[in-house]
């Protein structure tokens, strides 16, 4: 009979994850996007919504629309999958529950009850979906996540664009419906969401896509801007103790993206994002590395967002707190668009009453509490992020 409830629960989430992806796109067809002064207009993004996701969602979605957003982009990690997430197990509905959940019924339904939790609060504003290195942990797997966000990944926007592209940049390689890396075009500024989960790098398939994508956008003017999103930050920034430095491919291969969007800044503006860090971060690749004239002495905007629930993380060694650095904080970068397609990004950070006031029936006050005093443990708070080498071995 438990696992029969189980069961039910997964499969009503499921279709309601395919509703919601289909509802919200009617809506934003028929609905104006809000757009504010000489045709400017804002989305929202954020990523590393495990532990108190379920807590900290709501308010991003209530956030959001305040904003005004016209989209939310999440750039990966949903769930903590390797344990049960705090907020889950703090379900009024588990109360009763004995024993409490196990981790094995966790995982039946911890993708599930993300929707349930975190994306239904956004109501018909479109969802974009990025993966993250926690969707790859076993059991779960990249196939199971196409699979079970197949209608957040073939959204009707992801789906026009792709039947664009073969009409307008057949250079461009086709993808899958239900791709783990795609890109959309609104207002002129192309939205690419790439994957680095697979060995924290990207594969050779993927950067020959974005390669031609990118060289269709600088060649198309009527893209005035591009925005790149990715879980997990390109090699040499300031967050390289938790980054694609963590392998040789890693490196290799997100060096070469640096390196062509260094090239393309010069003709476009452009903006990197990432999460994977639980800390707000701008300005992540300022680094003396990629100062250095023999790395091209060129530095790419970039911001690190991983604020959406996540166990907080202490900023990198030498990074004070300020308007441009949060840790132990949980919020969304808010993108401001202007006419012609450059971007202003601000950090919105939600304290405790902005939880409460979003906080869903599954959850007392208490769970709030918990989630803004021990998301880590307060002796956790100020741990150091351990030394990484970014540097490949020499041949």
């Amino acid at each position: 009979m438990r696992a029969l409830r189980w069961n039910r629960f997964q499969t009503l989430s499921v279709l309601m994850l395919a509703l919601f992806a289909v509802t919200s796109h009617a809506a934003s067809q028929h609905s104006p996007q809000k757009t504010g002064t000489g045709g400017s207009w804002t989305f929202a993004v954020s990523g590393d919504s495990r532990n108190c996701g379920n807590i900290v969602m709501p308010a991003i979605a209530a956030g959001a629309r305040r904003d005004g957003a016209s989209f939310y982009w999440h750039l990966g990690d949903l769930r903590a999958i390797y344990k049960v997430d705090e907020d889950y197990a703090a379900e009024k509905r588990f109360k009763h529950y004995s024993p409490p959940p196990s981790i094995s019924d966790y995982l039946q339904t911890a993708w599930s009850d993300f929707s349930q939790h975190q994306v239904a609060p956004f109501g018909d504003m479109p969802f974009f979906l990025g993966i993250g290195n926690h969707e790859v942990i076993p059991p779960k797997s990249r196939s199971q996540f196409r699979a079970d966000f197949g209608p957040l990944l073939d959204r009707p926007e992801l789906r026009a664009q792709r039947l664009s592209d073969l009409k307008t940049s057949p250079a461009v390689p086709a993808t899958a419906a239900d791709q783990t890396y795609d890109h959309w075009v609104m207002r002129g500024v192309d939205f690419i969401n790439l994957d680095n989960t697979a060995d924290d790098a990207f594969d050779a398939e993927q950067l020959a896509w974005f390669d031609a994508l990118l060289d269709a956008d600088l060649a198309n003017p009527a893209i005035r801007s591009i925005v790149i999103g990715m879980h997990e930050p390109l090699p040499h920034s300031l967050s390289d103790d938790h980054s694609m430095c963590a392998s040789n491919e890693g490196i290799r291969s997100g060096e070469h993206v640096y390196t062509r969007l260094a090239q393309a800044q010069r003709r476009k503006p452009l903006y990197v994002l990432a999460s994977h860090e639980h800390y707000y971060l701008a300005n992540v690749y300022d680094t003396a590395y990629w100062r250095d004239p023999a790395h091209r002495a060129a530095v790419v905007p970039g911001w690190v967002i991983g604020t959406a629930g996540a166990s907080r993380y202490p900023l990198p060694e030498g990074v004070t707190s300020g308007p441009d650095a949060r840790e132990h904080a949980y919020g969304y970068l808010l993108g401001h668009v202007s006419k012609d397609g450059h971007i202003a990004f601000t950090f919105r950070e939600l304290d405790e009453a902005a939880l409460q006031r979003t906080r869903g029936d599954d959850y007392d006050d208490d769970t709030v509490k918990f989630c803004m005093a021990n998301n880590p443990a307060p002796e956790l708070m100020s741990k150091p992020g351990k030394k990484i080498s970014c540097e490949l071995p020499q041949r």
